[in-house]
């Protein structure tokens, strides 16, 4: 099971997301910045987007 996302302000919430969706591949980047890793980030994401653009970002890391 995923470690919990840390409790964070919605600017760095913002900031993660952001970094998340122009990354490639997305969790590469946001660990080294944020210091999330796979299970919290993937938390983080479904919980922040919708169902749909939750699945795009999805689909999008596993192409690259």
């Amino acid at each position: 099971m995923a470690k919990p996302v840390p409790r964070l302000t919605p600017a760095e919430v913002e900031r993660i997301v952001a970094t998340a969706w122009q990354d490639r591949p997305p969790y590469h980047r946001v660990l080294i910045e944020h210091g999330l890793g796979t299970g919290p980030l993937l938390q983080l994401m479904r919980r922040e987007l919708t169902p749909s653009a939750f699945k795009l970002w999805k689909q999008r890391g596993a192409a690259r």
